[in-house]
């Protein structure tokens, strides 16, 4: 059961630490927010700690729950109302690429994805699979690794790929030092990926390398 049942009697009083807000619908979301929403001095107080701590909101927004509550004045509660905000924020740019809408420009798609790998402290692979009029169909994260690489399987992509239906594809995955330029495993791999997909009549338009708050585009670079 989804842990976001302690949100239904609108209390919170003694949410654990470890506050699972990704199954929490927006309803939920803005309820934990609403909770806590005054601004009393024990909670400026608090809001001081964090910032003087952590040293800026985004470091705050993707702190651990336990590092959270090993500060003074942050109990379980706040641990949520921490999680809500930043899971709030991280859907509002999921939005620039809605499921059934086509991609409207490049910096749409490089939004979308920056919300979604650009603090992932491991390596996780992306695709982005569409139709034939660039319609969004689904985006799924199929392989996960450490901070140093993850393992890609080229028939796995294409095997989504056909069960969606998809026209083209665009892939992505994170750097999490932070630095987007593409490696050489990185281009071979999108060799690979693009080699298979060519089989089966599917595009490969291009491959995103994420970066802290950057991302590069292998098309962009003539490796496609």
């Amino acid at each position: 059961m989804v842990r976001s049942k302690i949100v239904e009697s609108r209390g919170l009083t003694g949410a654990p630490a470890s506050v699972e807000v990704k199954g929490m619908s927006e309803v939920e979301l803005l309820a934990v927010l609403l909770q806590r929403s005054t601004r009393s001095a024990t909670t400026l107080t608090a809001a001081k700690r964090l910032l003087s701590h952590f040293g800026s909101l985004r470091r705050v927004l993707n702190a651990s729950p336990a590092e959270l509550v090993a500060l003074r004045g942050i109990g379980g509660v706040r641990v949520a109302l921490i999680h809500a905000l930043r899971e709030l924020a991280c859907r509002y740019f999921e939005e620039t690429l809605p499921i059934g809408e086509a991609i409207r420009s490049p910096l749409d798609t490089e939004t979308f994805l920056l919300a979604r790998l650009r603090d992932r402290p491991h390596e996780v692979f992306c695709c982005l699979y569409l139709d034939n009029r660039h319609r969004v169909l689904l985006f799924e994260e199929l392989f996960r690794g450490t901070i140093d690489g993850t393992s890609v399987y080229p028939r796995e992509v294409v095997k989504q790929a056909l069960a969606v239906n998809a026209a083209a594809i665009i892939l992505a995955h994170n750097h999490p030092s932070g630095v987007a330029e593409p490696s050489q495993a990185d281009e071979r791999i999108t060799r690979r990926v693009k080699s298979a997909l060519d089989l089966v009549d599917i595009r490969l338009l291009d491959h995103l390398v994420i970066g802290d708050g950057t991302s590069t585009s292998l098309a962009s670079r003539g490796l496609l």
